[in-house]
């Protein structure tokens, strides 16, 4: 990981490419609690969420394949008591936490993963062509 993000391109749609802080560092543990935030995704507001897995943190939109419902049993809870996988409360979907790869379950698919960096102690998260900030 680079000391240094780089910053986006020039052009592209307004938000687009830009990385925005989340949360402290210290804030992610392995197999614990998510740190969540809002997005617009395809003109939608809804919930992402961050993990840390392995001492890496990954982030995706807080929508099952299956159903397109919030996965988390209770807030900011994703993963299962083994810490192994990210758990869908509603219908026992399971997924890879580095990859949101599906691996059991009724899941339709991977879960849709948003880019992330930490630097100078601080998570971002990286908006895309779908995926934008959420301004209230």
């Amino acid at each position: 990981m680079p000391d240094r993000l780089v910053p986006a391109q020039a052009g592209g749609d307004e938000g687009e490419g830009q990385w925005l802080p989340l949360c402290n560092s210290r804030d992610l543990v392995d197999g614990g609690l998510a740190a969540s935030f809002d997005v617009v995704y395809g003109g939608q507001t809804c919930r992402a969420f961050a993990v840390r897995h392995d001492g890496q943190v990954h982030a995706y939109l807080n929508r099952c394949t299956h159903v397109a419902m919030e996965m988390d049993w209770q807030p900011d809870r994703f993963f299962d008591e083994s810490g192994r996988w990210l758990l869908c409360a509603t219908h026992g979907a399971h997924y890879d936490p580095a990859t949101g790869a599906c691996r059991g379950g009724p899941c339709k698919g991977p879960l849709v993963k948003i880019g992330t960096a930490e630097f100078d102690g601080v998570v971002h998260w990286r908006s895309q062509y779908l995926i934008k900030p959420a301004l209230f």
